[in-house]
């Protein structure tokens, strides 16, 4: 099929339609009220009978901006209305997502709104039979996410930014590949209105900080193309860990297992994983540390994972002469103890008792 020819908004959506095998497929699109999600919208509203789409609309309402929030639901329902669409809404509550939970392991405002977000979303999806969820993530995201990882301190994997497919192909994001400016110059050429959200010209979010001062500086000093620059380096990125994934997949089956715990303070809840003497001092580094993150998060403890976590894990696995008992404490409540035949990692909470 010819590319679509129309606003290069709209050309790119088609080209991540066909990228992303979305034609004749249901989409739930995602639509906070906002300048990018509305575009996206209007954008595959104009596609829909070219690629067979089917689309619905779905709203999360966070409640955090008082009678603003409720005015953004209410545009959506009447665009989603003028087009058309059938729309859902879900209410959320990411204030009370962060109660009953200790600091470590409280998720920020963000964090939690972000989870709820999506596990609504997801509710939304099932209710319309939609095949996926479609985000209005841009280049300009890509370029945020990417830059606060590295500042803050990442490894490769995390260069690689947003992905444009969840790995369960749940959630789809066609507009990675759109800078904000061509979105808004795609809202000025339609007459598109939107809801604007004050929140983002606030300098007390370190991502608008970045987005309204240092990305223009780093562009207009060095690079006048950072965001596509860095946008095709998340692009590689993600290319080479989705390749070492496999290898990370097979050398995990070979160093340890999954074992249901039928002990503990409630009988048959938890798990650990038990590792196998033998295999981890003989690793090249980087595939050892990718292991030992991929054995936390296995067992939910990544969150305050660095990379000094990692080697202290990796270097203890290694050591098959280290007396029975030994143990060591990870973030997220982690504990990992040896055992007669190896070791075993496990959770504050479940009682590592068992056949050692």
């Amino acid at each position: 099929m010819e590319g679509y020819l129309g606003p290069m908004l709209v050309s790119a959506l088609d080209r991540a339609v066909g990228h992303l095998d979305l034609a004749g497929r249901h989409l739930l699109v995602a639509v906070s009220g906002g300048l990018d999600s509305t575009a996206m919208l209007e954008g595959l509203v104009e596609l829909a009978d070219l690629r067979s789409l089917t689309l619905s609309v779905g709203h999360v309402n966070h409640g955090l901006r008082g009678d603003d929030s409720e005015a953004d639901e209410r545009a959506v329902r009447e665009r989603a209305d003028r087009l058309g669409l059938r729309f859902s809404s879900e209410r959320v509550d990411p204030r009370a997502l962060r109660l009953g939970t200790s600091n470590r392991a409280r998720p920020t405002l963000q964090e939690a709104a972000r989870a709820l977000r999506y596990e609504a979303l997801r509710v939304m999806a099932a209710r319309h039979g939609a095949d996926s969820v479609a985000t209005a993530h841009n280049l300009d995201d890509q370029a945020e996410t990417v830059l606060m990882r590295l500042f803050r301190g990442t490894g490769a994997e995390g260069l690689g930014g947003i992905p444009e497919r969840s790995p369960d192909g749940a959630v789809v994001r066609p507009l990675l590949a759109v800078s904000r400016q061509e979105i808004a110059a795609y809202a000025a050429e339609t007459g598109m209105k939107w809801r604007e959200d004050g929140s983002n010209a606030s300098d007390a979010y370190t991502r608008n900080r970045l987005r309204q001062h240092w990305i223009p500086q780093l562009a207009e000093a060095f690079n006048p193309q950072l965001l596509r620059s860095i946008g095709r380096l998340a692009d590689s990125q993600r290319r080479d860990a989705e390749w070492i994934a496999e290898l990370v997949d097979s050398a995990a089956g070979r160093l340890w297992s999954r074992r249901k715990a039928d002990y503990g303070d409630v009988a048959g809840e938890g798990e650990s994983l038990e590792f196998w003497d033998g295999g981890w001092e003989h690793l090249p580094e980087a595939l050892a540390l990718r292991l030992a993150r991929r054995a936390m998060v296995e067992m939910g403890g990544a969150r305050d994972v660095s990379r000094v976590h990692l080697e202290r894990l990796w270097r203890f696995l290694s050591d098959e002469k280290r007396a029975s008992g030994a143990e060591l404490e990870l973030p997220g409540g982690l504990r990992v103890t040896r055992v007669r035949r190896g070791y075993r990692m496990w959770q504050i909470g479940v009682d590592p008792k068992g056949p050692c």
